[in-house]
C-alpha cells in the first residue's frame, strides 16, 4: 500500500475477527517500529506483543468494561516506557514523544498488512503490568487490540454498532494548524 492509503485506511474498528499472528509478523512490524526516530537514537519505547490464549484471558481482566470487544483481538500490544529510557530535556520528557511516533509506526504497519491495530486507554494500568511483568516504574502508555476487520456487528452493544459502520470525523484544519503566525 502506499502511505497515503494506509493512513486513510488506519481507523478504530471494534468488530473483529481471528487471525493467525506470526512471530515472523511481530518482528516484521517491530522492526517497522524501530524505525521511528527518537531523541539522541535512545529509542525509549518498550513492546508487550501478546497472543498466548492463557495470557490473553489474563489480560482481558485488566481492561474496562467499554473495551468488552477488545477480548475478540488475536493478539494484544501493551505500549510502555520509562524516562530512564530517554531524554529529558528541562521539564520535557521526550521518551513519550518517541514512544508515540514508534507506536503510530507500529500501527500503521499492521495497517499496511491488512488487519486492524485499534489502541485503548480504557485498562487498569496496575493489574496489566502485573500480568504482563512489565516494571512497577514504567508507564503502561497504551493496549493495542490487533484483529482481522470483521462485517458481522453482532458482538457489539448498539452504541459501538453504529460508529462502526461511520468514519470519525475530523477537525477543520484551522482548528488544529495554522500556516502563518501572523493572523
Amino acid at each position: 500500500m502506499e502511505l497515503t492509503e494506509v493512513i486513510e485506511k488506519r481507523a478504530a474498528h471494534r468488530a473483529l475477527e481471528p487471525v493467525e499472528i506470526t512471530d515472523e509478523f511481530i518482528k516484521e512490524i517491530a522492526y517497522q517500529a524501530s524505525r521511528a526516530p527518537s531523541c539522541a537514537n535512545k529509542q525509549p519505547w518498550r513492546f508487550a506483543f501478546v497472543k498466548d490464549k492463557i495470557v490473553l484471558t489474563s489480560l482481558h481482566e485488566a481492561l474496562s468494561g467499554g473495551n468488552y470487544w477488545a477480548k475478540e483481538a488475536s493478539m494484544l500490544i501493551a505500549v510502555h516506557s520509562n524516562l530512564e529510557y530517554g531524554c529529558l530535556i528541562g521539564s520535557r520528557e521526550y521518551y513519550l514523544f518517541g514512544t508515540g511516533l514508534a507506536t503510530a509506526q507500529l500501527m500503521l504497519s499492521i495497517v499496511d498488512r491488512g488487519l486492524v491495530a485499534h489502541a485503548m486507554a480504557g485498562f487498569n494500568e496496575d493489574l496489566a503490568k502485573k500480568v504482563l511483568h512489565i516494571p512497577e516504574e514504567n508507564k503502561l502508555i497504551t493496549l493495542i487490540a490487533v484483529g482481522k476487520k470483521s462485517d458481522n456487528l453482532s458482538k457489539l452493544g448498539e452504541k459501538h454498532q453504529e460508529l462502526e459502520t461511520k468514519r470519525s470525523v475530523r477537525r477543520p484544519f484551522e482548528e488544529y494548524a495554522k500556516i502563518d503566525l501572523n493572523d
